[in-house]
């Protein structure tokens, strides 16, 4: 079995994995063009100390996989950290050892030291991101509805064009990431 470092090493940098990306690529670049790491706070620091490297499994279909690698892109390059990516649906015996709620939601960051040992985890999403789409998806009709295909559709819609557009939501992804990997590297 492969462990995170030999994924690690055979990953590609989340530079290149952005500019090849087929879907979700502008908005993407959305988010990272507009975002300003807080540089005030000691967490850039606690990074560049600390010198975690972190493995991604994304997809670039994936809306919260557009909001957050642009985030946490922005945090790895001004702490200086090797940032690299593996797809999801690549080689599923990774993203098997980090499902969440028994599903292969993505994105996950595993962070992991200088000797490859896996430090923590992060993802898929920040609380208060889960909570306003579980509000949301209440909304929607039962699936049995002929109805719920195309509402389904516009809800993620709409809460793709929020996570472009609200920049609340990207604090929501810096503050809780920062609070994870402290937590673990402290």
């Amino acid at each position: 079995m492969k462990t995170e470092q030999t994924y690690f090493n055979e990953a590609i940098s989340i530079q290149q994995y952005m500019d090849n990306m087929s879907t979700l690529k502008e908005e993407s670049f959305r988010i990272y063009d507009g975002f300003e790491v807080p540089t005030n706070d000691g967490f850039i620091e606690l990074l560049k100390e600390k010198q975690p490297k972190i493995l991604t499994i994304t997809e670039d279909w994936c809306g919260d996989a557009m909001l957050n690698n642009a985030i946490i892109r922005r945090v790895a390059e001004a702490a200086d950290l090797d940032m690299r990516t593996v797809l999801r649906d690549a080689d599923t015996d990774l993203i098997d050892r980090y499902l969440t709620n028994g599903g292969r939601a993505i994105p996950i960051y595993v962070l992991l030291d200088e000797a490859g040992q896996v430090i923590c985890k992060w993802g898929p999403r920040a609380p208060e991101l889960q909570e306003n789409v579980v509000n949301k998806r209440a909304s929607l009709p039962d699936k049995e509805d002929p109805a719920f295909e195309e509402a389904q559709k516009a809800l993620y819609a709409e809460i793709r064009e929020e996570s472009i557009s609200n920049k609340e939501f990207w604090t929501f992804v810096y503050e809780d990431f920062k609070q994870q990997i402290t937590s673990a590297l402290r």
